[in-house]
């Protein structure tokens, strides 16, 4: 079997405000669209995917992410049947497929049957069905009939896979695929999709653990050990960064004479005034690094405490904390550096960004406008200001890199049980660097959580209404707000640089988040947002 059709012109609308902006079809689910789970399961498959809803919204988005063999087709009509026969005439005569709703999560131990395997060599002779086993369904299939009766145990799940087309020749164009077979008196053989996952409800949805890690890993708890396992070459690479990371930083911190501050007089006195100078010599530096037993998968300790998103904190208690991360950020950076590099600087900050920003140009509402309204403010869009934006990126001028996590936010810093903070998924390089960068990248993705909420973004806690003339965007808050002039007062960090790079993190995450929509929007248009005070 080489084609699969996908029903994905459903609207969604009992997931309220979760398909407000797109397809159903693109619901993230555990940090995949749900279509996605279906390309990664037959990576090498012919998709022909039907769309209605957001049927444009679909279309730019699989141009811009899919890596499978796809066609569209505009459903024609409506209900389960619509775009059927425009999907049935891009596959050729007597050849086996699946259809398949676009909802459907089948599970990773789900096999076809022998009949309909890549290595088949002659054609199969049955049509099966597919029933759920474990969610409901409106229809059963009990005794080789269809009966509409909503069931667990017989249910009609919306997975077929037919022998050829001409099973489907006299489809309808519009209309329920379901009741159109039981009208017919079609018989199929069973299939059990028993562990697959459906989505029909907000609540179901809302039930979902948000997912901490990105849908190129897999993480998993084994006692003391955390395990990170990569799922794709992406985060085979990754994970072998981070290695290399975790041990050039243990190398280099057990080395590391008396701390040094690369800055100037009147940020070194700042910083010995608050007594961060004396705190950071006496810092436990093996404390601040999680302790790595194995490469192959990554295995590392377990720490024992919370992400720094998750406290819940008194505003003297963040000043402490925070006075404890700048803390161990600064050892770290004192523990190496090097001559910086200019190139370096340049592909950071805005080739790379840039560059993200051509893949979502045609995605994103409002892109080709000049200006856009986000909340209530006249922002510059980027596409137009881009010589604007590199001029003033042309001001950051550096002449040392330090050693850098590369992507300290809250959701990369633990606190142990007795108050440590751990560094913990290191970025790893800046730009064509290994391991060395501008310490004003690390800084700006601690402000990225401290001021902009990433976190709270990153766990999809946003709503985004996308309007005729403008956009909202609300971001649940992180708490540590009030923390920003804290937050200078202990880095001696320039607040417009910052604020610059702060901007920049933000619309470079566009296609970093591309596993959801809804954060590929929202990502851009705060950057725009926080872009339009520092131009």
């Amino acid at each position: 079997m080489e084609y699969i059709i996908v029903q994905a012109g459903g609207k969604g609308t009992r997931l309220g405000y979760l398909t407000k902006n797109k397809p159903k079809a693109l619901l993230p689910v555990e940090n995949l669209p749900m279509l996605f789970h279906l390309f990664r399961k037959y990576p090498d498959k012919r998709f022909i995917i039907i769309a209605a809803y957001q049927k444009e919204v679909l279309r730019e988005y699989l141009f811009a992410f899919a890596q499978v063999k796809y066609l569209v087709v505009d459903a024609e009509g409506t209900g389960t049947c619509a775009g059927l026969r425009q999907a049935l005439a891009l596959i050729p005569e007597k050849q086996p497929f699946m259809l398949i709703w676009s909802d459907l999560i089948l599970p990773e131990d789900f096999y076809l049957p022998k009949e309909y395997g890549d290595k088949v060599v002659r054609r199969p002779e049955h049509d099966y069905i597919g029933i759920s086993t474990t969610f409901p369904c409106r229809w059963s299939y009990i005794d080789g009939e269809f009966v509409e009766k909503s069931s667990c145990e017989n249910g009609v799940a919306g997975f077929f896979l037919f022998t050829d087309k001409s099973k489907l020749r006299e489809v309808p164009a519009s209309g329920e695929l379901v009741r159109w077979m039981q009208q017919e008196g079609k018989r199929y053989r069973a299939i059990s999709l028993a562990g697959t996952k459906e989505f029909g409800l907000l609540k179901e949805y809302q039930r979902l653990a948000q997912e901490k890690c990105r849908p190129f890993n897999r993480i998993t708890v084994e006692g003391e050990t955390l395990v990170k396992e990569a799922v794709d070459p992406q985060g085979a690479a990754l994970a072998q960064r981070e290695c290399l990371w975790y041990e050039k930083a243990r190398q280099l911190l057990a080395i590391s004479p008396e701390v040094r501050f690369r800055s100037c007089e009147k940020v070194q006195a700042q910083r010995q005034d608050t007594g961060l100078y004396r705190q950071i010599n006496s810092q436990p530096r093996s404390e601040i690094l999680p302790t790595v037993y194995g490469k192959n998968p990554l295995r590392m300790e377990y720490i024992k405490g919370k992400n720094l998103y998750e406290c819940d904190v008194d505003r003297e208690e963040k000043k402490r904390i925070l006075r404890k991360i700048v803390s161990a950020l600064s050892a770290l950076h004192a523990a190496g550096e090097i001559p910086a590099d200019s190139f370096s600087v340049k592909e950071a900050y805005f080739r790379k960004t840039m560059d993200r920003l051509s893949k979502i140009e045609d995605l994103v509402p409002f892109a080709r406008d000049r200006e856009i309204t986000i909340n209530g403010k006249k922002c510059r869009n980027v596409y137009f200001y881009k010589r604007e934006l590199e001029q003033k990126l042309e001001l950051l001028t550096c002449d040392t890199f330090c050693f850098l996590h590369g992507d300290c936010t809250f959701s990369n810093l633990m606190l142990r049980e007795n108050g440590t903070p751990v560094l913990i998924d290191p970025r790893g390089y800046f730009g064509f660097t290994e391991f060395y960068g501008d310490i004003r990248y690390d800084w700006a993705k601690l402000y990225y959580s401290i001021v902009g909420n990433y976190d709270r973004f990153n766990l999809k806690e946003f709503r985004l209404d996308i309007g005729e003339e403008e956009v909202r965007l609300e971001i649940a808050s992180n708490h540590w707000e009030d923390m920003e002039e804290t937050f200078f007062a202990l880095t001696g960090a320039e607040p417009w640089e910052i604020r610059l790079l702060h901007a920049v993190i933000w619309l470079s995450l566009t296609t970093y988040a591309w596993q959801d929509y809804d954060s590929v929007c929202g990502a851009f248009y705060n950057g725009l947002y926080y872009l339009e005070d520092v131009l």
